[in-house]
């Protein structure tokens, strides 16, 4: 699934707001709180320099975000590793870098490499699990962590 339309001026600013600064690459917002606030963006697979950029979904909801991190700082990233079947998890991450692939627009570019947060095996990111798991339902860690980060009293909405 690309979303891969110029985001609107409000979205530009609404996401430069919540990462602290202007995003350094093409996105767009594909998953939204009802009230229209980005929860996940779609990065285009390379910055506007041409750099590779692995994440393809990012988390930018400050309260999930923020709630992940504290689950990160918990050894988070260690214990949803080993709460995972792995070969669940690396159909996640061929599953994610195909959806990658498949966006890539400048074939002229070294395409980015491999899965979930740009890692090919493992864990590296909680936060492009969930991310990951919110866009397409299809990710072992972000599904774990979806059940104990108790998802906002809100029903998301996936722009596609």
């Amino acid at each position: 699934m690309s979303t891969f339309k110029d985001p609107s001026a409000n979205d530009v600013d609404a996401v430069g707001e919540l990462l602290g600064r202007k995003a350094a690459g093409r996105f767009a917002v594909c998953l939204r709180r009802l009230d229209g606030r980005p929860v996940v963006i779609e990065n285009e697979p390379h910055l506007r320099d041409g750099t590779p950029m692995p994440t393809l979904y990012w988390l930018v909801d400050r309260e999930l975000h923020d709630a992940v991190s504290r689950i990160e700082s918990e050894a988070g990233v260690h214990i949803f590793e080993e709460l995972t079947d792995v070969a669940e998890l690396e159909l996640a991450h061929e599953r994610y870098a195909r959806r990658r692939t498949d966006a890539i627009v400048h074939t002229e570019f070294v395409a980015p490499v491999g899965g979930v947060g740009g890692t090919r095996v493992g864990v590296k990111c909680l936060h492009a699990h969930l991310a990951n798991f919110l866009v397409t339902g299809e990710d072992p860690v972000g599904e774990l962590i979806a059940a104990r980060v108790a998802l906002p009293e809100f029903i998301l909405e996936i722009v596609r």
